[in-house]
């Protein structure tokens, strides 16, 4: 398949799409916060002969509902520092899972812009930087159209199929390691019981005493 060369600087083209949860997860298990701006460097710096196009976050929000109201903000104020800091951001609306938790799955998402801005911007390189290994067919169908993937993660979090789907695998364990330790939480507060419930409690710990039975003489 003969690709078209649309490069009047010589560099390669490169699109960037980055799956945030699977990246992040996979920084937080080495105790380190993820350095957006380190991490663009390390794949597409101008130490690296290429040419950006765009690196395009995909992030899944909290649910729009008053007990995520909290944390939405947050991730909404942290979307609003990758955009003012030259990152393109697509989110999706999470939904509420069972434990407390939330669910909002970008890969459809981030499959389906894959393959239309290569269609746009004709980039030489995509790189991918996730582990999932849902994303080994948009390898293969990124690769038909002849362009070469990349996928960017750490061994551990890397798929077998997803690793042989690509052209070239690149290790971020180095450069995770270079970024900051996450201060571990401090532990929370015990919570002091109420006297009632402690008198109650301190009451069960006890044994009753038994006195000896006397012996009754004639």
């Amino acid at each position: 398949m003969h690709k078209k060369n649309s490069r009047t600087s010589g560099r390669a083209r490169v699109l960037v799409l980055v799956d945030e949860s699977n990246v992040g997860s996979s920084v937080r298990t080495v105790g380190r916060g993820l350095d957006w701006i380190k991490l663009r460097e390390f794949l597409v710096g101008s130490n690296t002969g290429r040419e950006l196009l765009e690196m395009v976050v995909y992030a899944g929000l909290p649910p729009a509902m008053p007990i995520w109201q909290e944390e939405r903000d947050k991730k909404n104020k942290f979307m609003q520092w990758l955009r003012s800091n030259g990152f393109m951001v697509v989110t999706k609306d999470g939904s509420p899972a069972e434990e407390g938790r939330y669910k909002a799955n970008v890969d459809v998402m981030m499959a389906i812009d894959a393959l239309e801005l290569s269609v746009e911007m004709q980039p030489d390189v995509v790189i991918l930087v996730t582990g999932d290994t849902d994303f080994a067919y948009l390898a293969i169908k990124l690769r038909r159209r002849g362009i070469r993937v990349e996928v960017a993660s750490v061994s551990q979090n890397l798929g077998n199929i997803l690793r042989s789907a690509a052209n070239e695998v690149i290790d971020l364990a180095p450069l995770f390691r270079t970024f900051e330790m996450i201060q571990p939480p401090a532990p929370a507060p015990a919570r002091p019981i109420p006297p009632r419930q402690n008198q109650q409690q301190h009451q069960r710990r006890r044994r009753p005493r038994f006195s000896p039975a006397k012996t009754r003489t004639a």
